[in-house]
């Protein structure tokens, strides 16, 4: 950027649109304010467009900025094609794939303060867009010329205004520059970067458009921050474990551009650049480790952060290493070669910095286009060959699955994936599989076959040198694996010979919800029909179940459930249905209501003629409440409204006076606790400095929550009085202290040398006729994070303990990483405890995970009804 010296003066600079140089101490331009100032350059530059992508979950505009030269913004649509025949050039030649190259640009997309509270990519994404609009140099030029560069300038706008609101609320007094509270996503918080491959958010959608379908970027750069005691910025590329099934030019990439980025910053007079270190080529399946698999050069950067737009002081003896294995010192090494001093940090070096490796990006992407756009097919073409030359050759989903609406939906996130895939318009065998007319085939023979290996296929997490500290501890970045096929508890099955002609085969498009209205049962031609029998083992069933409930309060609605499993042979005209079976029994205009939410949702219903004499209690929709605390707000408890509002059932949320006023009873009839640390629930007492992690001085008083003594209290009473507690994974230790359960969980306060399992996917048996596990399959994959284990140590009163579901004698592994697997053995999992006259549930895991594991979600949602038996 030395050379750019000649300025186009009709451009309005950022200083004087905001009225200070962005990055100044103290000083934060809030997203509505930055969204003007797009507009504005783009009335006065032709090299820039601006497009609203659509609103954020709380409506606000979320942006691409799209800069090139004027030429290539006029002709965008014939970019992004030649683009896509590269990024896919199955049946074309050599040849037209140069003409292509020869013809084609670079496409570089960058996104900018995805978390938050990591404010510097977004205050610096108006001043590189002025310095390209502006700059007439020749390296500017050349970017302009060769590079479309897509830039998200803000890729989670309600948090950027969350904390900008926030940080101005407090400048001035003893908590200036604290944390935020709360999530800085109205669901996910931190967690909206592991949405890459589930797509539940709405700004996820939006960038999967941009990288996944419609683009296809050669490269793509995600600006983060990080700690503060650190290195002041880390760059490409990754450090061991990396993920396998990426084309190998993505990693040579990877260190290629990140080489680039690191050399420019050092020329500019940068120091504590990290390289190659701290962030592990094996992570989430974020967006900037998943377009890895996609063929496209995925990366991060990592700024140390200041407190927020307060400069943050560090003393030289608090630097520290990035890692026991890649940087376990404080000290020069090849990839780190010259450390920051210490001493003052601001903002303004974060968007210097992080301007730099931005420029840096799109320069090189500018001086060897012709090279990167020929090595985007050779990494597409290459994947695709080793698809069709290796095992397995292709998943097969077929059209009979435990749940078949929830197999539609992972369908529908592989073509957001941009992944192809066909359905058999006849049966076919498979590896000596027959799979019905209907089903889906997802070839490997396709550019994308990292991805689909991925989330389709069975993941071990390596144990290797790389990840295992030096004491033998693991090192793990998040989940272990990404096997979204198992999350959703759909069926993904390899196969390597397919008995089936092409012409059988139709590519998929798009997936509606499949809705075949049933034809009435031979009774009822001849009789009234009395009501309508629903599957307990569809999750969208109890969206209709809702949605019945929902129209008038649902006091017109009778809705029973059927304890024991229906049996057509047993009950002629009934269909086969597992405990739990749902029947709506047919008054006034029902049926047209119910055919109406049916439909909605590709949700079957049965008509029937008369009420199968088998046991069954009335469904009554429970008042549910779910606690929220602060301390920077609890993801799991995000993503499980994110998850409940999805499906239709309502709930309040809970805060600490809720149970401190007592009276619970009165409010709710269920209370879920989300993962968490009891005493993050309990909050602080007295004048204790800390809470775990938290700085308790640092946070306003007035969310410094916790329910305390006199709240836990106040729970156990709301039990005893006939109230439900459900507790996921961490939070059962809370609520087996405050109920005084006679259970332990054997794994707590084991080493992880002893027991580990960090978002694995193991195998877990149900006891499908208690009311919890209706409508699951016998045995189903739980995610476990951590996870519990449970042990009855009740010898006089064992009766009051029912086990829901619990993890098989061995081989416990799906996908993932498990260590100690003997532990957890034959321990149960899922629990109900009676507790006076109510119940506690445990869940050893978390059944909502990041709103991704469909697969359990109906054990939350079975808690979520009455279920007391009906006295006939």
């Amino acid at each position: 950027m030395a050379d750019a010296k000649r300025l186009i003066p009709v451009v309005t600079s950022p200083e004087e649109f905001f009225g200070f140089k962005l990055g100044s101490d103290r000083k934060l331009a809030r997203w509505d304010k930055i969204t003007d100032y797009f507009y504005k350059l783009e009335s006065e530059s032709d090299r820039i467009k601006v497009v609203e992508m659509g609103k954020s979950t709380e409506g606000n505009p979320f942006l691409l900025v799209i800069i090139s030269s004027p030429d290539n913004l006029a002709r965008l649509d014939h970019y992004k094609s030649i683009n896509a025949k590269i990024a896919d050039p199955r049946g074309l030649t050599p040849e037209d794939v140069r003409q292509l190259v020869r013809e084609g640009k670079a496409i570089v997309c960058q996104t900018m303060s995805l978390h938050a509270t990591e404010i510097g990519g977004t205050q610096m994404a108006p001043e590189l867009a002025y310095d390209l609009l502006s700059c007439d140099s020749d390296v500017t030029k050349e970017i302009l010329e060769n590079v479309i560069f897509l830039m998200v300038p803000c890729f989670n706008p309600d948090g950027q205004i969350m904390v900008t609101d926030w940080y101005n609320k407090y400048l001035g007094t003893e908590f200036e520059g604290t944390m935020l509270p709360y999530l800085y996503h109205k669901y996910a918080g931190h967690d909206n970067n592991r949405d890459a491959f589930a797509l539940n958010l709405v700004e996820s959608r939006y960038v999967a458009r941009i990288l996944f379908t419609e683009w296809h970027p050669h490269v793509f750069q995600d600006h983060h921050h990080m700690g503060s005691t650190g290195a002041r910025l880390y760059i490409a590329p990754y450090c061991d474990a990396i993920r396998p099934y990426a084309d190998p030019l993505v990693w040579r990439e990877l260190s290629w551009y990140g080489g680039h980025m690191a050399y420019s910053l050092e020329e500019a007079g940068k120091t504590g650049i990290l390289n190659g270190a701290q962030f592990p080529g094996w992570g989430h399946f974020g967006f900037h480790w998943i377009a890895n698999h996609h063929n496209i050069a995925g990366m991060l950067t990592e700024s140390a952060s200041a407190k927020l737009a307060t400069p943050v002081y560090i003393h030289p003896h608090q630097l520290e290493g990035a890692s026991p294995k890649t940087m376990p010192e404080y000290e020069p090494q090849t990839n780190f070669p010259n450390p920051w001093p210490g001493g003052w940090w601001t903002l303004r070096e974060i968007v210097e910095q992080q301007k730099i490796a931005a420029w840096s990006l799109l320069e090189i992407c500018a001086k060897f286009r012709d090279k990167i756009l020929w090595n985007a097919y050779l990494k597409a073409s290459r994947q695709t060959r080793r698809g069709a030359e290796g095992s397995p050759k292709a998943y097969i989903i077929s059209g009979e699955q435990h749940d078949p609406l929830t197999a539609l939906k992972l369908i529908d996130l592989l073509l957001a994936q941009g992944i192809e895939v066909k359905r058999a318009s006849k049966g076919f065998t498979a590896d000596g599989r027959v799979y019905p007319e209907g089903s889906f085939v997802i070839s490997l023979a396709q550019p994308k076959m990292g991805v689909i290996r991925s989330l389709l296929g069975r993941t071990f997490f390596p144990d290797n040198y790389w990840t295992r500290n030096p004491d033998g501890s693991p090192i793990m970045y998040d989940t272990a694996t990404d096997t979204i096929a198992e999350f959703m508890g759909v069926r993904a099955e390899p196969a390597d010979s397919l008995d089936i002609l092409d012409e059988h085969l139709a590519i998929v498009g798009q997936i509606e919800p499949e809705f075949c209205e049933p034809d009435k049962t031979p009774d009822c031609i001849y009789y009234q029909i009395e009501g309508y029998i629903l599957d307990p083992r569809l999750n969208d069933t109890f969206a209709v179940i809702n949605g019945l409930l929902s129209e008038g309060d649902g006091e017109d609605v009778r809705i029973w459930r059927f304890e024991q499993a229906l049996l057509a042979k047993e009950h002629p005209n009934y269909p086969d249905m597992p405990p739990g079976a749902f029947y709506v029994e047919h008054t006034g205009d029902l049926a047209l209501r119910l055919a109406g939410l049916c439909k909605q949702k590709g949700v079957p219903f049965y008509p029937v003629a008369y009420v199968a004499p088998v046991p069954r209690h009335k469904v009554r929709r429970l008042k549910v409440g779910m606690y929220q605390r602060y301390w920077g707000g609890n993801m799991d408890e995000g993503w499980s409204r994110l998850v409940l509002e999805n499906f239709g059932f309502r709930y309040v949320t809970l805060m600490d006076d809720d149970f401190k006023e007592g009276n619970l009873e009165e409010k709710v009839d269920v209370i879920i606790l989300p993962s968490d640390r009891p005493e993050l629930i309990l909050g602080p007492e007295g004048d204790q400095p800390r809470l775990g992690r938290f700085d308790i001085s640092a946070i306003p008083p007035e969310y410094r929550s916790g329910i305390g003594k006199q709240g836990a209290e106040a729970i156990d009473e709301f039990v005893r009085s006939g109230g439900r507690l459900v507790a996921f994974d961490g939070a059962c230790k809370f609520a087996i202290d405050t109920c005084n359960l006679k259970l332990t969980n054997v794994v707590e306060g084991l080493t992880f040398e002893d027991y580990y399992c960090h978002g694995s996917t193991l195998r877990v048996k149900a006891d499908t006729e208690h009311p919890v596990a209706y409508g699951m399959p016998g045995e189903f994959y739980a995610l476990v994070w951590g996870g519990q284990a449970f042990e009855v140590r009740d010898r006089f009163a064992a009766h009051n303990y029912r086990v829901i579901a619990e993890y098989p004698d061995r081989d416990l592994l799906q996908s993932g990483w498990l260590i100690g697997e003997k532990l957890i053995a034959n321990k149960p999992c899922v629990v109900s405890a009676k507790c006076g006259e109510g119940e506690v549930v445990l869940f050893g895991f978390r059944p909502l995970f990041r709103a991704q594991t469909h697969g359990t979600f109906k054990l939350l949602f079975n808690c979520l009804f009455d279920r007391n038996r009906f006295e006939q």
